[in-house]
């Protein structure tokens, strides 16, 4: 019961952003901008700055690589049994082989580990936000019928503010530049503001997603690998990686994250299986109710 009660606040806030884009009809796409471009620099730079570095950093690094890279391979493979297109295998991808670490995620860890656990989750969201907006831009921009590849991935990644953040934290923190108590205040509140506004941010894009037609076979293998397939392979990872019991479990829990919300929008910019991405961003997200205490109990009961 301690695990629902996890996600009652977190889902509280998504109602907040849910509610209010239906009342109100906000324009999400500027404050999207705002939390990305403005809000989560700072929380990056925070984390990043004031972290004690260790090996703990490459073992992240290789976890969100692998799993992402695990998943493709899976995807792949039913691609070719099933004789999917190249732009549902792309569509797939996007939709199964990212999770949402950020807006759901990070708050998530927030609530059931502490600021141990935000630390940890901060660097895993800005090691995803790398790999999406690489890999990720690539399969959708590869799916698209205008094409597409790595020079658009690249163009794409040197855009996200969030790892400039984090780069210019880790400058700052290995060559020892004091910040001062009160400049340090404005940029944690900038930074903890950021987590509950992407939080409402999700809610509202929930609310603008429509459902006209599903595909229920490929949208079932999607949610299945997204929310049970997903947290067993990170599960296997964790066996091998030397870790500490508490970046295990918070591997474990974020891999059974529902679909990424920015996969979305990566599929309505390169037309590569909107409807589908979105279908399997919104029935992940509301399945996750069901599937993510149980898989934070699990964890509990394994590294606990």
């Amino acid at each position: 019961m301690e695990f629902v009660v996890v996600l009652i606040p977190i889902f509280f806030i998504f109602g907040i952003g849910f509610v209010g884009e239906k009342l109100l009809k906000f324009d999400t796409k500027p404050l999207s901008m705002m939390a990305i471009y403005l809000m989560l620099p700072f929380l990056a730079f925070e984390t990043f700055y004031s972290t004690d570095f260790s090996f703990d950093y490459l073992m992240m690094a290789i976890y969100t690589i692998g799993l992402a890279f695990c998943l493709i391979l899976v995807i792949y493979g039913i691609a070719f049994l099933k004789r999917y297109s190249l732009k549902k295998t792309c569509g797939m991808i996007l939709a199964s082989a990212f999770m949402n670490n950020g807006n759901y995620g990070t708050p998530l860890i927030f609530f059931a580990f502490g600021e141990t656990g935000l630390r940890y989750a901060v660097i895993l969201m800005v090691i995803q936000q790398l790999l999406m907006c690489t890999v990720g831009i690539y399969y959708a921009a590869k799916g698209s019928p205008n094409g597409g590849g790595v020079k658009i991935a690249l163009k794409e990644v040197v855009k996200v503010p969030i790892v400039y953040g984090a780069l210019l934290g880790i400058v700052f923190h290995f060559s020892q530049l004091p910040i001062e108590g009160t400049f340090m205040e404005a940029v944690s509140m900038v930074g903890n503001a950021a987590v509950p506004t992407i939080m409402i941010i999700l809610g509202m894009q929930l609310a603008k997603i429509s459902v006209k037609k599903l595909d229920l076979a490929p949208l079932s293998l999607s949610l299945g690998i997204r929310l049970f397939l997903s947290p067993v392979i990170a599960f296997a990872f964790t066996l091998i990686l030397p870790i500490d019991d508490l970046l295990k479990q918070i591997m474990i829990v974020l891999s059974a994250m529902p679909t990424a919300a920015n996969t979305t929008m990566y599929a309505l910019k390169y037309d590569t299986e909107p409807q589908f991405v979105s279908s399997a961003t919104l029935f992940s997200t509301v399945l996750s109710v069901i599937t993510i205490p149980i898989v934070l109990y699990v964890s509990q009961v394994i590294y606990g």
